[in-house]
C-alpha cells in the first residue's frame, strides 16, 4: 500500500513589520503538506492500521522533512516546529492522526533539527480549502513563549472526501517584538520550582 501522493505544497512567508514597527530580525515560517489517498479510504471500519503506517509514514516523514530544510538551509536554522493532519470527510480522524503519530513519522523531522521538544499538532477533519492549523513551539524548550506560533493555509482542491493533508511547519526566528516573557517567570512568580518546570 505504497503512499499515493497527489500533489504537495510548499509556502514560504517573511514577516518584516509587525505592529508597525520593523522586525530586528523577520520571522520566516515554511509550511510543507502532501496530498495523499486515503490508504484506508473504502475498505470500511479498520482494526489494525499499522500496515499502512509502516509503509506510508515513513515516506511522508522524509518527503516534508527534505521540503523543509531546502528552504530553511539547515536543520541548525528551524527554530519552531509542528505538524498536522486533515482527513477529508470520508476518512476517519485516526486516520490523519496514525499517519502523523508515529516516530515512524515525526523522527525524520524531529533527528534533523535536532529537537529536543515534542511536535505540536493538530489532527481534524475537513473538506476541501478548509484552514488547516499547524501549532509551531521552540523545538528545545517548551516554555518559550516567543516560538508559540500558528501557521495557517488552506489547499483549494484538498482534502478530498477519500484523502488525507499531512503537513510539516517551521520557524526561522520567533514573534517579533515579543514581550510576554517566558512560562519560567510565571513560574518564579509564583514560587514554583523553576529547575524542574515539567512537574508543575
Amino acid at each position: 500500500m505504497p503512499a499515493m501522493i497527489r500533489k504537495t505544497y510548499l509556502n514560504i512567508e517573511t514577516t518584516l513589520i509587525e505592529g508597525g514597527k520593523v522586525a530586528a530580525k523577520p520571522l520566516i515560517m515554511i509550511t510543507a503538506a502532501a496530498v495523499l489517498k486515503n490508504p484506508w479510504a473504502g475498505m470500511g471500519f479498520v482494526e489494525d492500521l499499522k500496515p499502512a503506517i509502516h509503509e506510508v509514514a515513513p515516506v511522508l516523514g522524509a518527503l516534508l522533512t527534505d521540503m523543509i530544510l531546502q528552504h530553511a538551509g539547515s536543520g541548525e536554522a528551524v527554530e519552531g516546529y509542528g505538524k498536522a493532519a486533515v482527513v477529508g470527510l470520508d476518512g476517519e480522524i485516526e486516520h490523519g492522526s496514525a499517519l502523523i503519530h508515529t516516530l515512524r513519522f515525526g523522527n525524520f523531522y524531529r533527528n534533523a533539527v535536532g529537537a529536543k521538544s515534542y511536535l505540536a499538532f493538530t489532527n481534524t477533519r475537513g473538506p476541501a480549502n478548509c484552514p488547516i492549523m499547524i501549532p509551531l513551539m521552540d523545538k528545545n524548550d517548551g516554555g518559550r513563549r516567543s516560538h508559540y506560533l500558528t501557521i495557517q493555509f488552506a489547499i483549494p482542491d484538498a482534502p478530498a472526501a477519500d484523502e488525507i493533508v499531512v503537513a510539516l511547519g517551521a520557524s526561522i526566528g520567533g514573534r517579533p517584538h515579543h514581550r510576554i516573557g517566558d512560562r519560567y517567570q510565571d513560574l518564579k512568580e509564583l514560587g514554583h520550582d523553576v529547575e524542574n518546570p515539567a512537574a508543575v
